[in-house]
């Protein structure tokens, strides 16, 4: 069955500003500015005003009105991620072999040695916009930062897969660097 008419809408937070040109959003925000096409996507993205963002789908089945949600949800974390900004932390963890990491070409890449005591090395670029440093708190951790979510956190599913354990029972080796928290960063006033 249709829905005739389906809407959502989304506030705008005040000191983010948020374009809308033919399906293309563009999110400016003290922390930086992000850009995503929604081409793909049969719907009407209209500004309302300063403060609100209207996503409408005209004779839409469930899952074309399905991705009203979803478009929101990605336009919602972009705002997020122009004010806040997105961080991830992950863990080495290793029974024997200590994992050594080493920040490469201005915090653009990572190289992991010894892992699980293999010569090889592995090296895992970074996306577009992600930093990543070396924890100064917590022993044997990595921190990812950057302002686009699918960027930050796409970075840390490549450092996880680079460090899967190959022909071996897994239930076993437990070694690698995994994700431990996620979330938005955390200011100084907090």
């Amino acid at each position: 069955m249709k829905d005739i008419y389906k809407e959502e809408i989304l506030p705008i937070p005040e000191g983010v500003k948020v374009d809308v040109k033919s399906r293309i959003v563009t999110v400016t925000g003290p922390r930086g500015s992000l850009t995503k096409t929604f081409r793909h996507v049969d719907m009407d993205i209209v500004k309302l005003d300063t403060a609100r963002l209207r996503l409408a789908v005209w004779h839409g089945k469930r899952k074309h009105v399905a991705c009203l949600r979803t478009i929101r949800s990605l336009i919602h974390n972009m705002i997020v991620g122009v004010t806040k900004g997105y961080e991830y932390k992950m863990r080495f963890v290793y029974a024997h072999f200590p994992i050594n990491v080493v920040i490469a070409d201005d915090e653009k890449s990572v190289e992991i040695r010894n892992f699980v005591g293999q010569k090889v090395l592995l090296k895992v670029p970074m996306l577009e916009g992600v930093k990543i440093v070396i924890s100064k708190d917590q022993k044997d951790e990595i921190i990812l930062t950057g302002n686009d979510l699918a960027n930050v956190s796409q970075s840390a599913a490549n450092i996880q897969q680079a460090t899967t354990v190959k022909n071996k029972d897994i239930r076993k080796f437990l070694d690698g660097i995994y994700v431990s928290q996620k979330g938005q960063i955390k200011g100084t006033d907090e």
